[in-house]
């Protein structure tokens, strides 16, 4: 039996990017919310922003590209560079957090 991927995946809900958000290291949320609050940005105006190494940055991005939850579009001005903007994501109504 041959499987083929199409690349196209079916879209996330802001809910499961939420849960997919949670599971990543403190740097990818700091990046996370950076982009939040002023998106889009170049990844060195990310990089700025959250005085993060440029390393450390770039493995962020890539974890949040990943998770879906960070969008990556070409920078027109320099084709070479990307801008990111985060995805919206919402905390399930449902969520028990008694345990």
């Amino acid at each position: 039996m041959i499987a083929f991927v199409t690349g196209s995946e079916a879209e996330t809900t802001p809910e499961q990017r939420f849960e997919r958000l949670l599971n990543l290291p403190p740097s990818s949320k700091l990046v996370y919310r950076v982009l939040e609050e002023d998106a889009p940005l170049t990844q060195h105006q990310i990089r700025t922003r959250a005085l993060l190494p440029a390393r450390t940055t770039r493995d962020a991005l890539t974890k949040l590209k990943d998770e879906d939850i960070v969008e990556e579009r070409m920078y027109v001005p320099d084709a070479r560079k990307r801008l990111y903007a985060a995805r919206s994501v919402a905390e399930p109504d449902d969520r028990d957090f008694t345990a």
